[in-house]
């Protein structure tokens, strides 16, 4: 028998109501958390409608759309959270069904794969789920595919729906300090370079934060200790944690470089993982942790060069005017998912937005009916930056450009050109002339 998914009942009636209401097919997200005996699935969510799709597709997915709609998914889940698999709500059977969830399968997980600055453990799994639905008949097919095998064949696996999945887990949080600089190179116009430089300063950041050192509840634990022996079952258990982090060793050639200026990310954030309720180790808490404080940040990053690129032209005009300016990075905000227990989703709040544009995102991106005051709002406060260049709280960004960058609510963004601006707002973002 394959792989084992205990789903939480909310699940079943979220898909029963997408069957009931749409008439054409439906593709969505599977969302939990994977571990080495099963997988546990907590939320489901369907891809947006894309506003300029038209008739002339027909019945025809777009892979394009979906990815991106899980890439974006994947930002707003913390530590322990992920995109398990893809779902299909359709009365098409047979090969061609098959087929296209395999297809959808394998470039979510390519895509989403792509954004880790982390390299992957062995224990770490790589069944993804792949559900198929018949709207008319209620039949349900789960099956599993290898990602990391090109050549994987579908496997059957056991779909078991149960109430209270997430109920007890585990919550692992702390607070981190960044205060990180990445040289950039002087061919500014290059933007495949800046780029590189970019992910590449991001990168060895990850390593550091990678190989830190955890103290759970202030104690640096074996990493097969139980975090909940001794304590009531069934019972969520809350735990702070403290990263110690060292500097790489660098040699003295290393230091001192020649480059055409620098991005600097400081601040404090809040970091958080959830961990099932199946005997969690040690070892398991400190890497959903450390995996979460790793792609906060990125994320944060990668957002503000997004905004920028609507600021584009705008930046042609004041290029010259300025060496310096800095930008804040979103604040972290936390809002619980519907299944009980104390499972959050996050979303990112700039400083010129409204809450109710942050509860339209999670609407529109994770089917989630949010008031404003279901918002957790005060794990991070707002950046302030001053004329001393001093950065309390969330990280800010420093950049040589003059720019307000305007906001894109929601998944609508050209898919096609993403690659292409993200590579030009890359290449805006230097400082500190050489």
């Amino acid at each position: 028998m394959g792989r084992g998914y205990i789903v939480e009942d909310a699940v079943e009636g979220y898909l029963s109501k997408l069957c009931q209401q749409q008439a054409g097919p439906v593709t969505g997200l599977l969302i939990g958390q994977s571990s080495a005996q099963r997988d546990f699935v907590i939320m489901a969510t369907r891809t947006p409608q894309r506003e300029e799709s038209t008739a002339a597709t027909g019945n025809s997915l777009d892979k394009e759309w979906v990815t991106e709609h899980a890439r974006q998914v994947s930002r707003m889940l913390p530590g322990g959270l992920s995109v398990l698999g893809v779902f299909i709500i359709t009365d098409t059977d047979g090969k061609d069904t098959l087929t296209t969830v395999r297809q959808l399968v394998f470039a979510v997980e390519n895509l989403i794969s792509s954004e880790h600055l982390w390299i992957p453990a062995d224990d770490d799994v790589t069944d993804c789920v792949a559900l198929h639905v018949n709207p008319k008949t209620r039949k349900t097919v789960c099956r599993t595919f290898d990602v990391k095998d090109p050549k994987s064949v579908a496997k059957p696996a056991d779909w078991k729906y149960q109430s209270g999945v997430c109920s007890s887990w585990t919550t692992v949080s702390c607070c981190l300090n960044v205060d990180m600089l990445v040289p950039l190179p002087n061919n500014r116009t290059n933007a495949e370079n800046m780029d590189a430089c970019l992910k590449g300063g991001l990168e060895a950041w990850a390593n550091q934060i990678m190989s830190g050192v955890c103290l759970i509840d202030g104690k640096k634990l074996l990493e097969d200790t139980e975090l909940s022996a001794g304590q009531k079952r069934n019972v969520r258990q809350t735990y702070t944690t403290q990263l110690l982090i060292s500097p790489d060793e660098q040699r003295p050639t290393d230091v001192v470089q020649r480059c055409g200026g620098s991005v600097s990310v400081r601040g404090t954030i809040h970091s958080r993982a959830y961990i099932h309720s199946n005997k969690p180790r040690a070892k398991l808490a400190e890497k959903l942790l450390k995996r979460d404080v790793v792609s906060t940040v990125a994320t944060r990053v990668q957002m503000l060069l997004e905004e920028l690129l609507t600021s584009e032209e705008e930046s042609k005009n004041s290029r010259d005017k300025q060496q310096s300016e800095q930008f804040c990075l979103p604040r972290r905000v936390f809002c619980p998912v519907k299944a009980p227990g104390p499972v959050c989703v996050c979303d990112y709040h700039f400083s010129d937005e409204g809450l109710s544009e942050v509860t339209d995102r999670l609407k529109e991106m994770l089917d989630v009916d949010a008031a404003e005051e279901d918002l957790d709002t005060k794990q991070e406060m707002t950046a302030e930056i001053t004329e001393k260049n001093t950065i309390n709280a969330e990280p800010a960004v420093e950049s040589d450009e003059v720019l307000e960058p305007k906001r894109n609510n929601y998944a609508g963004v050209a898919v096609g050109a993403a690659v292409a601006l993200l590579a030009t707002a890359a290449s805006m973002l230097y400082l500190n002339d050489v």
